[in-house]
């Protein structure tokens, strides 16, 4: 499998479930178009790098490329990033401080095929809910380091779980990659159940 991501993540849950990850990051223009939803926006940055990555690379005919892209986001529609500094990841953390926001990940998925290339993509959301957070709390979570790196400024297979009182949705979404409904599009697309079956048995590639 191609893995048209950079994320450590989603490398980790892909090859937890026993496949052999070749990581080729896609690098493409995120710039949100003017009132673009959320959902919207992180399709298309999925399917923009999945295809970035199929146009630069030979992909062989019987493997599989997969592009990911990860948001989170608010009620109002504003898309929280990667923090800029400690004090862009402090404001973040208050303003998801005692309220529930939206964790979007598009992931498309390109199977090469000698006749036709298959291709298909997806968002799947989940629901955050955090605690109200004192500064205490926000203070010493920035000082961790841990938000420096992530959207929305926290990690929730982390340290940031504690920062969290529940969640409506998908977990491994919200960690970077909806692992089960990826696997199943993919052996949809394959005409089988390959790569779930893989991972249900740990069997490797």
């Amino acid at each position: 499998m191609i893995l048209a991501s950079a994320s450590p993540r989603r490398l980790e849950l892909l090859a937890a479930c026993g496949l052999d990850i070749e990581v080729r990051p896609a690098d493409i223009n995120e710039q949100r178009l003017p009132d673009e939803h959320p959902r919207d926006l992180v399709r298309r940055l999925a399917e923009g790098k999945a295809q970035a990555a199929y146009d630069a690379l030979d992909v062989p005919l019987d493997d599989v490329l997969v592009a990911a892209d990860t948001i989170v986001w608010d009620d109002n529609g504003d898309v929280l990033g990667k923090p800029a500094d400690a004090a862009d990841a402090a404001h973040m953390l208050g303003l998801l401080s005692g309220k529930t926001h939206h964790v979007s990940t598009g992931v498309c998925i390109i199977v090469p095929d000698a006749e036709s290339t298959r291709r298909a993509s997806f968002v799947e959301t989940t629901d955050v809910s955090f605690c109200t957070l004192s500064e205490d709390e926000i203070g010493a979570y920035v000082a961790s380091g841990e938000p420096m790196d992530k959207a929305g400024a926290y990690g929730i297979q982390g340290l940031g779980r504690m920062l969290v009182s529940g969640i409506n949705g998908d977990y491994l979404n919200v960690v970077g990659l909806p692992v089960n409904r990826t696997l199943r599009e993919i052996d949809r697309l394959v005409g089988g159940e390959a790569y779930v079956t893989r991972a249900l048995g740990g069997i490797h590639e």
